[in-house]
């Protein structure tokens, strides 16, 4: 049967969507799509893609290009949902199922994704920032502290999510939220050392996942990539500092410190 080149280029173009808005290094992007072009046949297919957009070309037998373009908006990282379209690709390389198959061996995956609760979350980011707060050389209730500061910034960013907030800002409210309830915290006596709970509380903020495939792009040879991962996580980290900053500074106004 003979292939039909705009499928093709739905297919693969959805492929890429969909693992890069699971958290997908470009380079891993770019590979799924020019492997899964080559192995339906397509010979003269190139893909460009940056953070935020996909570009996937081809040329039918024919001597017919075909483009399409998708635009990625703001997403986070996802590493089961990642693993599974990761192993999709690979398992649509090997048997090159028809189209609406493996279109709905996709649909398949997003219906069967886990996800967690609130109360989950919650607990998540209390175990996490609560050792975060040990590592760094907190006493028990530091721990205890700087578990309730990482709920705060749960909580915190659920709610802006809702409202339709940019990164920067939840990032950025996140930080200065947990600064006001961890020096709460130490005044009433609960926590005794407010730098080790903040810090650890703040590193449910950290862009390491970001800055970490911004280097890997980079190192690759996708500048363009690589760079505006890099000013992500910058920006990220300047927002962290600056709800701190906001937070510690209204304080120390306040109570005169």
């Amino acid at each position: 049967m003979e292939t039909d080149y705009n499928q093709l280029l739905g297919l693969v173009s959805e492929v890429g969507f969909r693992l890069m808005e699971s958290g997908a290094e470009i380079y891993r992007v770019e590979e799924s799509i020019s492997r899964l072009l080559q192995a339906y046949g397509a010979e003269q297919g190139e893909v460009f893609a940056i953070p935020n957009c996909i570009i996937v070309s081809l040329t039918s037998p024919q001597g017919h290009p075909l483009t399409q373009i998708r635009r990625m908006p703001a997403h986070g990282t996802d590493i089961d949902l990642l693993e599974q379209y990761n192993n999709l690709c690979r398992r649509l390389c090997r048997e090159t199922p028809p189209f609406e198959e493996a279109m709905e061996q996709m649909a398949r995956i997003r219906r069967s994704h886990r996800t967690y609760s609130i109360p989950g979350q919650l607990a998540a980011h209390f175990l996490g920032c609560g050792m975060f707060s040990l590592f760094y050389g907190g006493t028990l209730l530091d721990g205890i502290c700087g578990g309730i500061c990482g709920m705060v910034i749960c909580l915190s960013l659920l709610i802006m999510s809702r409202f339709g907030a940019n990164l920067f800002f939840k990032t950025m409210a996140g930080g200065a939220l947990s600064a006001l309830v961890a020096i709460s915290l130490t005044t009433l006596g609960v926590g005794q050392n407010l730098d080790r709970i903040i810090i650890g509380a703040l590193m449910a903020l950290v862009p390491g996942i970001a800055m970490t495939n911004a280097m890997r792009d980079i190192m690759a040879g996708d500048m363009v990539a690589g760079i505006s991962k890099g000013a992500e996580a910058l920006l990220i980290g300047a927002a962290i500092a600056l709800g701190t900053a906001l937070a510690l500074g209204l304080t120390r106004m306040l109570v005169g410190g």
